[in-house]
């Protein structure tokens, strides 16, 4: 058996767990630069507000009906997302962290009653944290996250699956028939795994619902689709294709990328957003423990504006592999150089760390610099002095003056206290 657990509107509850006078309230998180809605409550959802909407669309029907919009605040959901992992890996032996609110739990061994477990498990994140969560059990990975979104769904649109199927929803637990009426109540579309394109093409066959599709042969799937639909079906069906991964796999590409908070217009202001880019980047290249062989570096003005457009982009080959901040950023800044233009107004920039390998490669030549083990101790505290102390504690000095107010830098005018990891935003009970 498989759980999956998955928070309800991740952002929005977290934004809920401290003021709790949003309960009731439609609310909603926005993008960087408070751009569109990546996170919603049932109530937002009701009015129509769309996953991904821009805000400025959706601004009006916001102070018509009172909706409450937020700066996302991934410091404190990812804080928050830590605890709520922890708590969920007493729910088995192994877990595997899928994103940021939901993770796959391995109950094999586990005995009792399952059900109930995932009860206990969901009414502990909620009493400890403040975040509801819905909770999916079944015999593959797909039914689990099957599990979870009729759970989900029961709670949120009662009427939709059998009330006793809210919140914890146990497929292993319910008669051959009642699952049938559920997966006959379910659109593919609805399914992990299948998109879009693949639904319409089901439905084009007269395949709609789920208990369409898993009577189908898997064979038949494969010739006419493909062998990663044919792996869902048998997942639909009980037959376990899909392992659990405790560690995630190394990344092929690492992209560090952020549009700006106002348009950037000269090449000091872009060498400071695409240091901390590159510096960023190479954080992330560091915790996977691999080397970039190649950096990639763009900036680009935005379609939706008037007045002159330009895009570009360079890739710079490395003389030899590496995670070291400095010579990554050194890389891009020649990119940038090679690629700016005066004259523009640039809203976006990023780098791409390409061709990643494992840092246990190394590439034999004479090193007429400082040696590689002085290299990694002096990015290792560099790392350190930062996850201790705040990011942007130590900057390369061509990301600028971190106190220096930077145009750049993204807008979040909306965004709510770090109350878990600031102590100047740490809540204050008043009696």
């Amino acid at each position: 058996m498989f759980c999956l657990l998955d928070c309800n509107n991740y952002y929005v509850s977290a934004e809920r767990a401290f003021r709790p006078i949003l309960k009731t309230r439609p609310v909603v998180v926005l993008s960087n630069n408070d751009g569109c809605a990546i996170s919603r409550s049932n109530e937002a959802k009701a009015l129509g507000i769309r996953m991904g909407a821009p805000w400025f669309e959706c601004r009006q029907l916001a102070e018509e009906h009172g909706v409450v919009a937020l700066s996302a605040n991934f410091t404190l959901y990812g804080e928050l997302s830590s605890r709520i992992m922890s708590i969920a890996a007493g729910m088995g032996p192994s877990q595997e962290i899928y994103s940021i609110d939901e993770c796959f739990i391995d109950m094999e061994g586990v005995r009792g009653d399952l059900t109930k477990r995932g009860k206990d498990i969901r009414e502990r994140i909620l009493q400890w944290t403040g975040i509801p969560c819905g909770v999916g059990l079944g015999k593959t990975k797909t039914l689990a996250k099957f599990a979870n979104m009729v759970a989900k769904s029961a709670d949120r649109k009662p009427g939709s699956y059998p009330p006793e199927l809210a919140r914890v929803c146990n497929l292993g637990a319910l008669p051959a028939a009642d699952l049938d009426a559920v997966m006959e109540a379910t659109k593919v579309e609805e399914v992990w795994g299948i998109g879009r394109r693949i639904a319409q093409q089901l439905n084009d066959e007269g395949v709609t619902n789920v208990l369409q599709l898993v009577q189908i042969d898997p064979a038949t799937i494969r010739r006419r689709w493909s062998v990663v639909l044919e792996r869902t079906v048998r997942e639909l069906q009980g037959q376990a294709c899909i392992a659990m991964e405790e560690q995630p796999p190394p990344k092929k590409e690492i992209a560090f990328t952020r549009s700006f908070g106002q348009p950037v217009q000269t090449l000091d202001e872009l060498t400071q957003a695409v240091t901390e880019f590159a510096s960023g980047a190479a954080v992330k290249l560091r915790l996977q423990d691999s080397k970039a062989a190649q950096i990639c570096v763009f900036i680009h003005t935005s379609p939706f504006r008037q007045g002159k457009q330009y895009s570009n982009s360079a890739t710079v080959p490395l003389r030899r592999p590496t995670s070291d901040t400095r010579e990554l950023v050194k890389a891009a800044l020649c990119g940038l150089k090679a690629i700016f233009k005066p004259g523009f107004d640039f809203i976006k920039a990023g780098v791409m760390l390409l061709d990643l390998q494992d840092s246990s490669f190394e590439q034999q030549e004479l090193d007429l610099g400082e040696e590689p083990e002085e290299r990694g101790v002096l990015m290792d505290t560099l790392d350190k002095l930062n996850d201790r102390f705040g990011r942007g504690t130590v900057l390369l000095a061509s990301a600028g003056l971190e106190g220096k107010k930077r145009s750049w830098a993204m807008r979040q005018q909306l965004l709510t206290p770090q109350y878990t990891t600031n102590w100047d935003d740490l809540p204050i009970a008043r009696t």
